[in-house]
């Protein structure tokens, strides 16, 4: 099997995947990395649409892993998806879909979605103007979490608590020509739940930080296993569900009430502290999830090719 990673060639992740294939015994796993600036494509007058990442075609992989989604300007962040989705509309695996990874890396609409599937999320407001955003501050207030649109692990991510420090943020913002993402600020007892969700099978830990209301692992969080109950379970597995991602890493906050606030959803999920916690090698349950969905498309072309051929 052969599988395309775009993402980082000196990633720990993709070696991690590598050491995890040496560890399969029904055959060789190959790997390629390969950079999102080289993503092309080639229109022919017969509607032929061929998708490449510098001289491989994407064709030549059993399925592609997409491990990043990195900064680029409108333009090249709409191609590179539209490329993505040609190729998995032409049977090619994608994991995530190309979908997926536009829901979730957009903070609004993924939380929109997930509010409208009945999805208890923070309370939240997005606008566009200083006096808007004064006015939420002033209704909300005194604490409210600003979050840019894009990004994670924490990045960007700032909690104000007193009103000429919300202004000055909100007009760097608009200067920026920026969106004001805010949040109500959710107390918590230092800590929060991460559940990987990889297609049926679920992974947890809770990530503790005494010294940060932030609990990213990249903002100095411990981590530990964690047995989530079948509730919090079947809620992680929904809001996959709802963003359209096979595997997503669930952020889980108990609200002060008891209720399991979901924060975000990554379609681009870290593994390093969930593989420590858990003391799995969720390397190797990411590689089986992707032999079974390569296994699923092939028997799906066998099954087309035998139809077609009833049909003659």
């Amino acid at each position: 099997m052969h599988i395309a990673v775009l993402g980082n060639p000196n990633s720990w992740y993709l070696q991690d995947l590598k050491r995890a294939a040496g560890l399969r015994t029904n055959g060789t796993i190959r790997f390629s990395s390969l950079p999102f600036s080289a993503v092309a494509s080639s229109i022919t007058p017969k509607s032929d649409i061929a998708i490449s990442v510098g001289a491989q075609s994407l064709e030549q992989f059993d399925a592609v892993l997409v491990r990043t989604m990195p900064p680029g300007s409108l333009e090249q962040v709409i191609f590179r998806m539209d490329a993505l989705a040609l190729f998995a509309q032409q049977g090619g695996i994608v994991l995530n879909s190309p979908r997926a990874i536009e829901i979730a890396v957009d903070k609004y609409l993924s939380l929109a979605l997930l509010a409208q599937a009945q999805i208890s999320v923070p309370r939240t407001h997005i606008c566009q103007t200083v006096d808007e955003a004064m006015a939420i501050y002033e209704q909300w207030g005194p604490e409210l979490v600003i979050k840019p649109l894009f990004g994670g692990e924490g990045r960007g991510i700032t909690r104000v608590s007193d009103q000429p420090l919300a202004l000055r943020a909100f007009k760097m913002i608009s200067q920026l020509d920026g969106i004001i993402y805010l949040q109500e600020y959710i107390a918590h007892a230092g800590f929060d739940i991460r559940i990987l969700v990889v297609g049926e099978k679920t992974f947890s830990m809770r990530r503790i930080n005494p010294d940060d209301w932030r609990t990213n692992v990249s903002r100095g969080a411990t981590v530990e296993h964690y047995e989530p109950t079948d509730e919090l379970i079947q809620l992680a597995k929904r809001s996959a569900h709802t963003v359209k991602a096979q595997i997503a890493g669930v952020d889980i906050l108990i609200a002060p009430d008891g209720t399991p606030t979901v924060l975000e959803v990554n379609a681009v999920p870290g593994w390093k502290g969930l593989a420590k916690a858990t003391e799995t090698d969720i390397a190797l349950e990411i590689l089986l999830f992707i032999e079974e969905q390569v296994a699923n498309g092939r028997r799906n072309i066998s099954n087309q090719e035998l139809g077609s051929n009833r049909k003659s």
